[in-house]
């Protein structure tokens, strides 16, 4: 049986990263043999500002130093906005930087970021075009949508719930989803975007959603664990991860 240490990179405030990612590959080692820990750590940020998201992200290399101290196999940045708001294509700018401190420390590790996990979660679907469901006030939301756009994919929907405190976030109701999602048009879509933050709970919607709409449902989490499980040239399948952790991906 092989053991596998999943280090994750967490705003201060983030209290679903640690409960989602674990819950999904917990779920996966069910039908697969391979065991997971799970171990963090955390950058200061209370409230989704863009501001406060800028001071946050310059502390993601002490997390990376600390988080290669443990030799973890894979590393997951867990914050999408903060990736997003340092402008267009970020994403690969994060990881590789993040990965050079883990090499420099002799731990060479993965990192993925949920900003680049969600957008190749899309493109892995063949998605063309998207809907998608955000926590953020209304300029950051439109922050990510054009984030989105600047990668080639189209977002024709998108909904900003406008919540501005990080612990609210991930109070959010996931039983309100199905209903903002049914107030949008998807009927054009490729794909919905369930929610676009891994702060904000979403899982225990995902296959409703997928029922309701007719359409593959990801999420900023399913997008970041099979972004995770690929670095690590795992299988995909993850029973309640939705259409992208089928394992057809």
């Amino acid at each position: 049986m092989t053991h596998f240490r999943v280090g994750q990179i967490v705003p201060s405030s983030n209290i679903t990263m640690e409960t989602e990612i674990p819950a999904l590959l917990k779920a996966r080692e069910m039908v697969s043999p391979e065991r997971f820990t799970f171990h963090s750590s955390r950058m200061r940020m209370k409230h989704v500002t863009r501001e406060e998201l800028a001071k946050m992200d310059a502390d993601s290399d002490r997390c990376a130093l600390e988080l290669s101290d443990a030799k973890v196999d894979v590393m997951g940045y867990a914050c999408l906005v903060a990736i997003m708001s340092m402008g267009h294509g970020y994403h690969c700018t994060s990881s590789e930087r993040l990965h050079r401190v883990t090499q420099d420390n002799g731990a060479p590790a993965p990192v993925v970021t949920s900003a680049g996990a969600l957008v190749e979660g899309i493109r892995a679907l063949g998605a063309k075009k998207v809907a998608v469901v955000a926590p953020y006030m209304k300029p950051l939301t439109e922050m990510v949508v054009e984030y989105i756009r600047n990668e080639g994919i189209e977002v024709s929907a998108y909904r900003a719930l406008e919540i501005q405190d990080n612990l609210a976030v991930a109070a959010h109701d996931t039983a309100n989803l199905p209903g903002i999602v049914a107030e949008m048009k998807t009927d054009d879509v490729d794909a919905v975007v369930l929610s676009a933050c891994v702060q904000m709970p979403s899982l225990a919607a995902v296959a409703q959603v997928e029922a309701l709409t007719g359409k593959p449902v990801l999420t900023a989490a399913i997008a970041t664990t099979w972004s995770m499980l690929r670095a690590l040239d795992l299988d995909t399948r993850v029973p309640g991860g939705g259409t992208l952790l089928s394992g057809a991906y």
